[in-house]
């Protein structure tokens, strides 16, 4: 195994076990090494500090994976990364009548670059750097051997991949997957499209927040934005919402959450789906008459709006532009469900920016809850990296 050194100014960080060693951090990287090889990180002294991956010539050149300096990289070494993580799952998830989370999430987990998605007997795989692709096949191997999924599907299309000019990589690994699998999540049903849904087919970080919207949508009109194949409007509408309007730009997204409303027994009178820019939709309900508003919650879950940390501002436009449309049409006593999933955007930022719509539009916001990331995708302590998504339940007067 490879011997590399860090800088004693630069090794700090890896004390703390953050997994990234930028290439500026190490004295000197040899020539010939190969992406995904095993590296040993040591100090200056010799003190060893990390195992990881050799992730190539490029900026982020160590991804760690390990502080046991005794551990070989082999199939036991997957094994007992992802049986711990299947153990954090089912503990977690326990008696909630839900067969799909995040099995593994990436650095968090102590498998730098790799995202899998479990959705019941089926697996979607994601392989985020050129050097934990390396590792793909061993991993698919310990995956089948330990899970014995029916399938297997890679969606290792992210855009991250092309910095490391890795060209996009999609299709079934193991097995048969077909074109939707049903997954249960709160004893609630759902389809997934592995290959052609976005992200890995479906929005497993929002599960708690879905189920904490329930608290607040008996009796009452609610509008979800970005709806996409409906996860909040079909738990409002399970726990009594009298009418729910979704509102997405895909029309095949639509057609799945109108399928959804089907799959689980709800009244569809109560269900409404309108196919538009969110945007366009919220300004032109703005320029209606006044009288009645029409919803007493609006939930706002939209794409990341800041992909680029240089376009922050830019991004941060088109947040308050949506936000200060929906506090401008909620009643008093209303409730706003907002979301961000840009990770250039901290939940500080956020909630500042959600402060400055309510001054713009002079409503007063109250924060009834703050959510981050569910229980299946745990953040390192020392790697705020991996923090991207930020929820506030707010009572809007």
């Amino acid at each position: 195994m490879t011997t590399l050194t860090v800088h004693a100014a630069r090794i700090g960080p890896v004390l703390a076990r953050h997994p990234w060693i930028f290439a500026g951090a190490l004295q000197q990287v040899p020539e010939g090494l190969e992406t995904g090889a095993p590296v040993r990180v040591v100090a200056p002294d010799g003190r060893f500090l990390a195992l990881g991956y050799f992730n190539g010539y490029s900026q982020i050149a160590v991804r760690a994976w390990g502080w046991d300096e005794t551990e070989v990289v082999d199939d036991a070494f997957f094994r007992r990364r992802i049986e711990r993580a299947l153990a954090l799952r089912e503990r977690v998830l326990a008696g909630t009548g839900t067969n799909a989370y995040r099995l593994i999430f990436s650095e968090s987990d102590l498998i730098p670059g790799l995202v899998v998605d479990r959705y019941g007997d089926y697996l979607c795989l994601q392989c985020h750097t050129r050097g934990i692709e390396v590792w793909r096949d061993t991993i698919v191997r310990v995956l089948i051997d330990l899970l014995q999924p029916k399938g297997i599907y890679e969606r290792s299309d992210v855009k991250v991949r092309a910095i490391e000019g890795a060209a996009p990589r999609t299709g079934v690994l193991h097995g048969e997957v077909p074109p939707l699998v049903e997954i249960s999540e709160n004893h609630l049903r759902f389809l997934v499209d592995l290959a052609g849904g976005q992200k890995t087919g479906f929005f497993l970080d929002q599960r708690d927040k879905r189920a904490a919207l329930q608290r607040y949508v008996r009796g009452r009109r609610v509008l979800n934005c970005f709806c996409y194949t409906g996860g909040f409007s079909i738990y409002a509408g399970a726990a009594g919402a009298t009418h729910v309007t979704s509102v997405d730009v895909s029309a095949k997204a639509l057609e799945t959450a109108r399928q959804h409303v089907t799959l689980n027994g709800l009244p569809e009178d109560r269900f409404e789906f309108v196919c538009a820019d969110v945007k366009d939709y919220l300004a032109r309900l703005a320029g209606e008459p006044a009288g009645t508003p029409p919803f007493d919650v609006i939930i706002l879950d939209p794409p990341a709006f800041v992909k680029d940390r240089r376009k922050v501002q830019e991004g941060l436009v088109g947040y308050r532009r949506i936000n200060e449309a929906a506090l401008r049409l909620l009643p008093p006593g209303g409730i706003l469900v907002t979301c961000s999933c840009s990770g250039h955007v901290t939940l500080a930022d956020f909630r500042h920016l959600i402060a400055e719509c309510g001054g713009r539009t002079r409503r007063t916001v109250q924060i009834l809850e703050t959510h981050g990331h569910g229980p299946d995708h745990p953040e390192l302590a020392p790697y705020p990296e991996s923090s991207y998504l930020k929820v506030l339940i707010c009572a809007v007067w």
